[in-house]
């Protein structure tokens, strides 16, 4: 395990974390533009519930490789269907941000591959 895995693999699940708990503590700059691209309100909880598990798979995969990859797709896959939900509700300006927290960790299945 490098140094760079474990660097990246903690900075993908802080973000994933942080962003968690942005939805739980119903941040406005999280959850208006949540509504905006209409995403209904009752599934907030289990947006940042998703997320939250995911950030805990990473750190869990650092000793359990298998629950990292499963936590790194995941999140791959969330955060690529937020993506697209940001097209879908024609903002395309916003879609720097899903990207921003889908880098850490796309890198750390990729270092971890590469391992």
């Amino acid at each position: 395990m490098s140094t760079a895995y474990v660097i990246v693999t903690s900075v993908g699940a802080f973000m994933a974390a942080f962003s968690a708990a942005s939805i739980f503590f119903r941040a406005k700059w999280v959850v208006q533009p949540l509504a905006d691209y209409g995403v209904p309100h009752a599934w907030w909880n289990w947006l940042g519930v998703a997320k939250a598990a995911g950030a805990l798979g990473l750190i869990a995969g650092l000793w359990l490789p298998a629950i990292g990859v499963a936590a790194g797709i995941g999140l791959v896959l969330y955060f690529a269907g937020a993506v697209i939900t940001v097209l879908r509700a024609h903002w395309p300006s916003h879609v720097a941000f899903p990207l921003m927290y889908l880098a850490p960790v796309a890198a750390s299945l990729v270092l971890g591959f590469a391992a």
